[in-house]
Formats: structure tokens, C-alpha cells, sequence
């Protein structure tokens, strides 16, 4: 199977930091993990290319690698009004038209709009910039408040460490959740975190350490199989579920029901990934009690069925 091409388009001052992003989950090989991407830098003008830290990085691809891309990645773009080059617009248009994903991290979301393959859809970008984003592309839905949006052929992120969660969610469409999983916890994430979820810098001052919610996702984690409840979270973590609810918000960006259904389809997936268990006990498993409640879930959350997704990513295919 030819492996799949991802290339990013830098552009100075290029943050190291959003480029790392993509380089880490594309580009990094690890002996013990199935290495399924080929990753390349590129530049409108190949050669140094400073960066917003004081060094320059010696980029040897010009766009013309852009055509052999099956992803492009824009990990950023500074100033963000900078209008990028009629070359670079028509390059990038150019992989969207033959089938290439396009990709934008933080602010590279203002490139991927001056080609018009955001308008009439949603977008995000950093907090910073999505007032920006909004004045000077009316056309784009902004989503201010989000981690990342996925079109599935275009897609963007908010700042910086968002970034690193759409990357781990295209390998999550690729290749399945057990194989982002095993990324993410050698590169020492946190579990998974949905797009919907809110960007962190939105939120109030971390929680305290008496209030943090880490000891009671390891618990419901480890119990998706029982009859857990919105109220039987709040009872274990001592709670009123109005303030389970607002803890849920704050720290995590979402309500406990939703985080719960997460969780459960996760370990679904992760199931139907590596055993061929069938679909009436995976439900059972995960605490969706029945396949008719799992195949409407996965149709509604994931936009297939459990068969489908067994076939597409079991180890058996």
C-alpha cells in the first residue's frame, strides 16, 4: 500500500512550534509503532526560512511538492493578514482540486480562507485571531471557541497544543483510535480530546487540585461496562450534578453525558479494532447495552456502522 504523503507549506517567520505539531505525529518514527506517513517540509522560496525564534531552518522543497501531497499542512502563518502569494494560493486550490486534504493549524486557518476553501463553512483559528479571521473573511463561519473543525477534505485548529489534537484526529480517521492512541501516549498526551470541546485559553483558572476531575474520568474509564449515570458520576465525585456539570464545562469543555458517550465510543472502536468480538457484546462491553443503541451512536457520531469501521480498520483487514 503507497503510504500516504504529507507535506507542510512554511513560510517565514515560521513558528517552530505549530510545524513541530504536524512533524511529531506525521513525521517522527517509532520503532514499535506501524509507521504509515511519508513527511516533508516545503516553501515558496526554498532555502533558509527564519524562524519567530531567532534561528532559520534550511527548507529544501519548493510547492512543486505540493503536487505529489496527499495531505498539505499550513502550520501557521505570521503576521496572519500577511496576504500569502498568488503562487502559494493557486498551489495550495491546486491539491484541494486533485483530492489532497489541506490542512491548518492556528493561524495558517487565514491562508486556507484566502483560497476560498472555507467560505460557507466553519472554521477556527487561535482566540487571539478569530475576530481577525471573521473581519477580514466574512464568508467563513467562525467557530471561535473550538479545538479544531474537520470537513474531512479541509480542515483547521485552534493555537498551538490544538494543533496537536487535529493531527491525532486525521490519524484517528486513517488509521483507526487504537493507532492514535498508541502515538498519543508515546508522545505523553492526555486521552483524546473531541473538536467540540472548548479551546482552553476560554476558560477560568485552572482548577484547584481538590476540584480537578482526573480522578473520576480514571474511574468511569475503567467501568464503561456498568450502568453509569450522570448521577452516579456526581454521587463517586461527591457532587451535585449541577456542579458535576459546570466542573465538566470548565475543565473539559463539555457536559459529563457527552464525555461519557466519548469514552464509550472510543473503547468501541478500540474493540472492533482488535477482536473480533461481535457487535451485540462490543455494546455490552462499552455500556451501550444493545448494537441497535451502538450502530445508531456510531452512525450519528461517526457517520458509518460498526461493520464498516471493523472492515476499514480491523487488524483482520
Amino acid at each position: 500500500m503507497r503510504r500516504h504523503r504529507v507535506v507542510a507549506l512554511v513560510n517565514p517567520p515560521q513558528s517552530p512550534f505549530e510545524l513541530g505539531c504536524a512533524a511529531e505525529v506525521f513525521g517522527t518514527v517509532r520503532p514499535d509503532i506501524p509507521d504509515h506517513y511519508d513527511f516533508r517540509v516545503c516553501a515558496e522560496r526554498p532555502g533558509p526560512v527564519r524562524t519567530t525564534v531567532g534561528y532559520a531552518m534550511l527548507v529544501d522543497a519548493g510547492l512543486s511538492a505540493l503536487r505529489e501531497a496527499d495531505t498539505v499542512i499550513v502550520p501557521g502563518w505570521q503576521p496572519p493578514t500577511t496576504p500569502a502569494s498568488s503562487a502559494v494560493v493557486e498551489a495550495v486550490r491546486a491539491a484541494h482540486r486533485r483530492g489532497a486534504r489541506i490542512v491548518a493549524i492556528c493561524t495558517g486557518a487565514f491562508v486556507l480562507a484566502q483560497t476560498g476553501l472555507l467560505d460557507g463553512r466553519s472554521a477556527t483559528t487561535h482566540w487571539r485571531h478569530a475576530a481577525q479571521l471573521a473581519s477580514a473573511f466574512p464568508e467563513v463561519e467562525l467557530a471561535s471557541d473550538v479545538l479544531y473543525v474537520d470537513h474531512g477534505d479541509v480542515a483547521t485548529s485552534a493555537g498551538t497544543g490544538a494543533g496537536i489534537d487535529l493531527c491525532l484526529h486525521l490519524v484517528r480517521s486513517d488509521h483507526g483510535a487504537a493507532h492514535a492512541a498508541q502515538i498519543a501516549r508515546h508522545m505523553v498526551l492526555p486521552p483524546h480530546r473531541e473538536g467540540s470541546q472548548l479551546q482552553y485559553a476560554t476558560q477560568p483558572a485552572p482548577a484547584k487540585p481538590d476540584e480537578s476531575l482526573a480522578p473520576l474520568l480514571e474511574w468511569a474509564t475503567s467501568r464503561l461496562d456498568t450502568a453509569l449515570t450522570v448521577d452516579r458520576l456526581a454521587a463517586q465525585a461527591g457532587l451535585s450534578t449541577r456542579t458535576l456539570a459546570r466542573r465538566f464545562t470548565e475543565q473539559l469543555g463539555t457536559s459529563p453525558g457527552q464525555w461519557l458517550l466519548g469514552r464509550r465510543l472510543d473503547a468501541a472502536r478500540a474493540l472492533l479494532e482488535h477482536t473480533d468480538l461481535p457487535v451485540e457484546a462490543v455494546a455490552t462491553r462499552v455500556g451501550l447495552a444493545s448494537a441497535v443503541n451502538l450502530r445508531r451512536r456510531f452512525r450519528e457520531h461517526l457517520g458509518t456502522t460498526p461493520g464498516a469501521y471493523r472492515r476499514t480498520f480491523g487488524e483482520t483487514r
